[in-house]
């Protein structure tokens, strides 16, 4: 009986225990079994290098502060071209927050274990603290039932969304799903609206939609001067200019994913660290 129960234990172990909130401001949650993981060095940049996006930022931070002071707020889709900061602005406002005095604490959630959100939103219901759940990189194909688990906990349910909880998520697309997703569902369902209602109801319940939309050449400029005074890397106007717009032409795109890519290519040649 012994050994049966130790086998049943390594195939479903019991989830562990609420960590200690108080011993890091940032977690990731993990399933078989369930526990969140405490992030000691969180991967961001500081809110001021963001550039380009003065008025995305000022919002979700309004937003994510009232949350932080224990006041009515939003959940958060952060939508629009790939390498603009999504991810980054989240995890820069949250430090921006907890530096000035509030207890947030931020929760990383992948795509692949929303299924097991309601225990997450159970054990974090019980607790004191205040929460920032996020879900980078948030989207659906067509078979995929995933985002029926987040539907009920952002605006259904008997339970809801616990007080202490805000969900944050980014994507590139603005309803989740590709656009010839959504017109094959039109084509090809009896019912083309219900079919399509079903699925992109999931966005309507965030209630701040932010886009992000491609740079202009002289925001991708700003951004690699904000970088090389921010690091310490000095280079003049001329090669700089000349250097980003060679590099963001051949990599066919601009943003601040390439600009960051460039400075650190310019830093490495420059021997700074970053």
């Amino acid at each position: 009986m012994k050994r049966i129960a130790e086998a049943l234990e390594r195939m479903a172990p019991a989830p562990l225990a609420a960590p200690d909130f108080d011993s890091a401001d940032a977690f990731v949650w993990h399933v078989d079994p369930d526990r969140l993981a405490p992030v000691p060095q969180v991967n961001r940049i500081d809110l001021s290098l963001l550039v380009g996006v003065e008025r995305t930022r000022d919002t979700l931070f309004a937003n994510t502060l009232q949350f932080a002071q224990g006041l009515p707020a939003n959940n958060a889709l952060l939508w629009g071209s790939r390498g603009m900061g999504k991810s980054s602005i989240v995890k820069a406002i949250h430090a921006e927050v907890v530096k000035q005095g509030h207890g947030l604490k931020i929760v990383e959630l992948q795509r692949e274990d929303l299924p097991s959100v309601s225990r997450l939103m159970n054990l974090l219901r019980g607790s004191q603290h205040r929460f920032l759940l996020f879900c980078d990189d948030l989207s659906f194909s067509h078979d995929d039932e995933h985002y029926k688990s987040l539907k009920a906990v952002l605006d259904g349910g008997i339970e809801g969304r616990p007080d202490n909880v805000v969900f944050y998520a980014t994507s590139n697309r603005r309803h989740l799903m590709p656009r010839d997703m959504i017109e094959n569902e039109r084509s090809s369902a009896i019912n083309p609206s219900e079919a399509v209602e079903e699925k992109v109801s999931l966005s309507d319940r965030f209630g701040l939609w932010l886009g992000f939309h491609p740079c202009s050449q002289d925001e991708y400029l700003e951004m690699i001067r904000g970088y090389c005074t921010a690091y310490g890397v000095k280079v003049d106007e001329d090669t700089l200019r000349a250097e980003a717009i060679e590099w963001q032409a051949t990599r066919g795109a601009r943003s601040g994913r390439v600009a960051w890519q460039y400075f650190t290519d310019l830093a490495g040649r420059k021997g700074v660290r970053i």
